[in-house]
């Protein structure tokens, strides 16, 4: 007899410019996590050579606002006015339905309530910045944000890092291949239990 094994969710977030994405991506590739990644929706513009339906789903305000009414998100949150981001539960059956680990990557309030939703199947990990100068440097060093998003994204981090202690694990970025490995050993304990 054949049984659907669902997946496990792994949440990571952080504040921008921790290195969150740059993370997730060095570890999507190690096969022994069995990583698929979420994309999210968001209701702002890409950026850069970003593309619809592969680093996020860009919709209008109008579309995003519909499908949030209609139910269709997990979690979803207007992180900046007129600027939402949110996970489709869609793309959580996608993934974990199929058997691979989902992974993540929403804003603070957001990965609270997908733990919460999802429980004991579902971990969270908070990157945080080894601190604030360091943090300011990465957003700076980006080149993708005017000066107003950037000083904007620094008023909003110290709010975000003071969700830390609510996220299961915490790793602190201050030297990538270290945070990687970190986070490597805390998904690969978490989607070993039973």
């Amino acid at each position: 007899m054949f049984y659907d094994m669902e997946g496990k969710i792994i949440i990571f977030s952080a504040p921008s410019g921790s290195g969150k994405s740059t993370i997730i991506n060095r570890l999507i590739p190690n096969g022994s996590l069995s990583l698929g990644f979420s994309i999210s929706a968001t209701s702002r513009k890409p950026r850069g050579d970003e593309k619809h339906g592969k680093e996020y789903y860009f919709l209008t305000e109008e579309e995003f606002r519909r499908k949030a009414d209609a139910g269709d998100f997990v979690e979803w949150e207007e992180v900046y006015q007129g600027v939402c981001y949110g996970t489709l539960e869609s793309e959580v059956k996608r993934i974990t339905g199929g058997g691979q680990n989902l992974v993540m990557d929403v804003d603070v309030k957001g990965a609270l309530n997908i733990k919460k939703r999802y429980g004991s199947r579902a971990l969270s990990i908070f990157i945080m910045p080894p601190d604030k100068i360091t943090l300011e440097k990465r957003l700076r060093n980006r080149g993708t944000d005017s000066e107003e998003v950037i000083e904007k994204r620094l008023r909003k981090s110290e709010y975000e890092m003071s969700f830390a202690p609510e996220f299961d694990k915490i790793v602190v970025n201050d030297n990538l291949d270290d945070a990687v490995f970190e986070a490597e050993k805390i998904i690969m304990d978490f989607i070993s239990e039973e």
